[in-house]
């Protein structure tokens, strides 16, 4: 619906994606090692940069972090807000035959620039983590979708679950990041969120709500869609990518392993009709998404 003036009315980004049936494939934002740090308190828009967080020193960690090559994310419990004694990090690897937890724990927030970004410090953990985005003053369908998810997942699996701040994507809200294997999920409060992480317990994707894994690009993300529809295979493991090319006429090739044998998909890189990304946006932009030209064995 639009106004007299032909501006669309106002909806949340979430409720507008869904509208428009936005495909969900393809759009995890990359991620191969991750710094996650506890901050229990209330986020602001940026949550390592905003009071209550010290802005001096989140400046200093975030900077440190990306300096590094690794993504930051801010955690905390889901529910009543008490005040932090310790603050707990976790490194995290994603990195296809690398993936890892490693815990840690300081007594004070400024000790968290002593800590190596290497994994060469902490506890490690076979435990995973699920790790959904509630940080409502990025977003505000991240705070209403995103809570409704993650008390789902802390009544099932109170240890592993934490609400996340920003992970991209606000339009899928609710999205969820699995760890270590880095595995992007949206729309997670029309789904089951139990049962996506159980089946990646279990070494499986859920593919409808499934937006791809962070450590792969996005055609090889679109690629491994296309495989799973078409094939039905739903293991993690399936359908490695192999080799990928662009070229100048906008397509992509990229191969794929098998038991079969190798997959080889063709993909067109589109732009999206214009659209506003987040319930904050003003101005209409396009998002690049992939349509299937070709698959052959």
């Amino acid at each position: 619906m639009s106004d007299e003036d032909g501006v669309p009315e106002w909806l949340p980004c979430s409720d507008r994606s869904r509208e428009r049936v936005d495909p969900l494939f393809a759009t995890g934002s990359r991620g191969m090692q991750w710094f996650l740090i506890e901050n229990a308190a209330a986020w602001g828009a940026k949550a390592l940069l905003d009071p209550p967080f010290d802005a001096e020193l989140g400046r200093a960690l975030v900077t440190r972090i990306e300096a590094a090559g690794m993504r930051p994310l801010a955690i905390r419990r889901t529910g009543r807000r008490t005040p932090q004694t310790t603050w707990k990090w976790a490194f995290v690897d994603s990195r296809p035959g690398h993936e890892q937890v490693r815990w840690g724990e300081v007594d004070s927030p400024e000790k968290l620039l002593d800590v190596p970004l290497d994994g060469s410090t902490g506890v490690a953990s076979d435990a995973p983590i699920y790790a959904v985005c509630a940080h409502g003053r990025h977003d505000q369908c991240c705070a209403v979708r995103g809570r409704q998810a993650v008390r789902q997942l802390a009544d099932a699996h109170p240890d592993e679950t934490w609400e996340c701040s920003h992970l991209g994507g606000d339009r899928f809200a609710a999205t969820m990041v699995l760890l270590p294997h880095g595995l992007y999920y949206g729309r997670v409060d029309d789904a089951d969120a139990v049962g996506i992480a159980d089946a990646y317990r279990e070494g499986r994707v859920v593919e409808e709500y499934f937006r791809g894994r962070s450590s792969l690009s996005h055609p090889a993300q679109a690629a491994q869609h296309y495989a799973r529809e078409h094939f039905g295979d739903d293991r993690l493991s399936a359908y490695e990518p192999i080799d990928e090319q662009w070229h100048d006429d906008g397509t992509w090739t990229v191969t794929l392993t098998d038991a079969a044998g190798p997959i080889t998909i063709e993909l067109a890189e589109e732009l999206s009709d214009r659209l506003l990304s987040t319930c904050a946006a003003t101005r209409f932009g396009q998002v690049r998404q992939w349509a299937l030209v070709s698959l052959t064995r």
